[in-house]
């Protein structure tokens, strides 16, 4: 069964009345396809038009989806003869950021991104795609060999923002950050980077500062969580709904404020409702993204990059 969020009760409805009319059907003559027709259309219409009007916090819910594709699934739909890289040859190997070689639409490229997992055991594994300095200086290690030879950089970012644990912090948490910003406005290769859930903190920016930032159209992307400025404003999280309108965390507010460059459309009611259709538009659009940036020269590369972030000053 899908997991629906809280506002959209009325849809679960209608969902749970369809199987359960299919399964007073299973064995029976009953003929009741014009009934499920009926109720799949009016579902369908609904979530039209709830997802036509969704909030900034409603946003935030579905970019949190537990079923939106994660890193692992946007490898599985688009890339080809992917081969990860682990570690950052200075402490160890941190899965919460995955990277490595392959082919995206027979393009050779270097991608990075966020994991968060899939169920406990791998949310657990990978930290919920919060990344420690080991991750980040991974990062590091796959942008600089990309850049050794020639091939662009495709980053893939949701997360709620850095580890922010003790032991990362003492590993140097907020430097492997600011390295790693560093290091994508120093490459001399394009770099496109996709917000496909949640871009937090700079545990997102660390790895998105690149030439052309997309982002799928239920996700978000900010320097703090509605629940974090909620405290910091209100002394209370109670009011996330509040501080994500104000905070304008939505890829429509962000393409208006010129943040970001491009939106990418998602299916009806979300990525996570039909994951393949997602998953290859957005692989279309970085595609398309990195063919308008491949005539560039490695200066160019540069320049463009640097006056896309001097503009936003």
């Amino acid at each position: 069964m899908p997991t629906f969020l809280d506002f959209e009760k009325a849809i679960a409805e209608l969902d749970n009345r369809i199987e359960e009319l299919r399964e007073t059907a299973e064995g029976s003559d009953l003929n009741i396809d014009a009934e499920i027709g009926r109720l799949e259309a009016k579902t369908e219409r609904l979530l039209r038009e709830t997802y036509a009007r969704l909030t900034p916090w409603q946003k935030t819910q579905v970019a949190r989806h537990p079923d939106r594709p994660h890193f692992k699934d946007y490898v599985a739909g688009l890339v080809e003869d992917f081969m990860p890289l682990a570690g950052d040859r200075a402490f160890g190997e941190d899965p919460a950021i995955i990277g490595g070689l392959g082919r995206l639409g027979g393009r050779k490229v270097m991608l990075i991104g966020h994991e968060k997992g899939d169920d406990t055991a791998s949310r657990l594994t990978h930290n919920f795609g919060m990344a420690k300095p080991e991750g980040y200086r991974k990062a590091i290690r796959l942008m600089k060999l990309a850049d050794r030879f020639g091939l662009p950089v495709v980053t893939l970012v949701d997360t709620p923002g850095a580890f922010p644990g003790v032991q990362a912090e003492e590993r140097g948490q907020a430097e492997a950050i600011a390295r790693s910003t560093e290091a994508c406005l120093a490459l001399g290769v394009p770099m496109v980077a996709a917000i496909v859930g949640e871009g937090g903190s700079g545990g997102a920016i660390a790895i998105a500062t690149a030439n052309r930032v997309i982002m799928l159209e239920h996700s978000v992307y900010a320097v703090i969580s509605p629940e974090g400025c909620a405290s910091i404003l209100w002394r209370t999280a109670e009011r996330a709904s509040d501080a994500a309108e104000a905070m304008r965390v939505t890829a429509q507010d962000l393409k208006a404020l010129g943040v970001i460059d491009r939106i990418v459309a998602e299916p009806v009611g979300g990525a996570h409702r039909r994951p393949a259709e997602a998953i290859a538009a957005l692989g279309e659009a970085v595609g398309e993204e990195l063919e308008a940036l491949a005539a560039l020269s490695r200066a160019e590369v540069r320049t463009d990059r640097r006056a896309k972030y001097l503009a936003l000053t």
